[in-house]
């Protein structure tokens, strides 16, 4: 499984997760939910094997979990107004065909919560 992208991404990840913990007094993380959209090109079984991976090597972490939340490509017309998904990559709008469009949402990475106690 080549996950070199996925690896030095969870690698940071779990770096930010532990050092938080520590400054909230969490002795134990049982789980980690990140929300990831699909233009950071993010391979969730990779991402999963990448976290399965290092956190043995990490007592604070060694029995959690992670959830992990893909968000869709959505772009805004600036011509038409219109909201639509981005499907194939395709930044074009459906509704007028004009390709000047605004990426509203599908490039996210971040942390939404850890549980722990």
């Amino acid at each position: 499984m080549n996950c070199m992208h996925e690896l030095a991404l969870m690698q940071g990840i779990l770096d930010v997760v532990t050092k938080n913990a520590h400054s909230y007094g969490l002795r134990r993380i049982t789980k980690i939910k990140l929300v990831i959209g699909k233009l950071r090109a993010v391979v969730p079984d990779s991402l999963e094997f990448c976290f399965t991976t290092l956190k043995e090597d990490i007592p604070l972490i060694a029995q959690g979990e992670l959830e992990v939340e893909i968000k869709e490509i959505e772009g805004s017309c600036r011509r038409c107004s219109h909201q639509f998904l981005v499907e194939g990559y395709r930044f074009r709008c459906p509704q007028c065909e004009c390709t000047d469009v605004d990426i509203v949402s599908g490039s996210e990475l971040y942390v939404d919560y850890i549980e722990g106690d």
